[in-house]
């Protein structure tokens, strides 16, 4: 691979804190490639998640950006999954109380809140052993000739009854990751992306990436 022209690789999200996250990911491990949001192609379209599992949705977005760019492209899925809900609201993490938060910014979300509230609700008269819970990513690799990858992360924790916090996004401020005493929010993003699931997944696609385009 020649350091002049890198690899390209497009990551399927216009968040550009997604985008860092993964670039210092490549460049802690020296792989060389130039990373890019899907924000680089305004002209692809976005793609509708229709598949019940974080994999089929990650599937769907890589494989739709690698079609359009005609370059590898990495996707990313993730949500919150409670035991004693069944996994829920887990592919729906996003839409629980039913709007989209990604359509507007993570962090300062009515809609981040909304579905927080009504999670919190619902859990309201759940005993604190039985609140256990962990955030699931999925991240898919896919090249525009079909071949595909998919890796996953996770973050185990348990669920507090009152929101702590103002770090990152969505569930953060109720989810105290294993071993900690704090909640997803209250750690530094250096802390979270050391355990988080999206981190652990991104990570954990790097050797797949070796094995595929190197």
């Amino acid at each position: 691979m020649s350091s002049s022209s890198p690899q390209r690789l497009i990551l399927a999200t216009r968040n550009a804190h997604k985008v860092g996250e993964l670039r210092a990911i490549l460049a802690e491990a020296d792989l060389g490639f130039e990373l890019v949001g899907a924000d680089a192609y305004p002209e692809v379209p976005e793609v509708k998640e229709t598949g019940v599992t974080f994999a089929e949705n990650a599937l769907l977005k890589a494989h739709a950006l690698a079609r359009a760019t005609g370059l590898p492209a990495i996707a990313d899925d993730s949500g919150l999954c409670v035991d004693v809900l069944g996994g829920a609201p887990g592919i729906f993490s996003a839409r629980w109380s039913g709007r989209h938060g990604d359509f507007v910014r993570p962090g300062d979300s009515n809609v981040d809140r909304a579905n927080l509230e009504l999670l919190l609700a619902q859990l309201a008269d759940i005993a604190e052993e039985h609140r256990s819970a962990h955030f699931a990513c999925a991240a898919a690799l896919a090249l525009p000739d079909g071949t595909e990858r998919v890796v996953e992360g996770r973050m185990p924790g348990t669920l507090r009854h009152e929101p702590s916090g103002d770090g990152g996004f969505g569930y953060d401020p109720i989810l105290q990751p294993e071993g900690e005493t704090r909640t997803a929010a209250e750690l530094s993003p250096e802390e979270k992306n050391a355990i988080s699931h999206r981190g652990r997944a991104f990570r954990a696609l790097v050797p797949v990436l070796r094995e595929v385009l190197d």
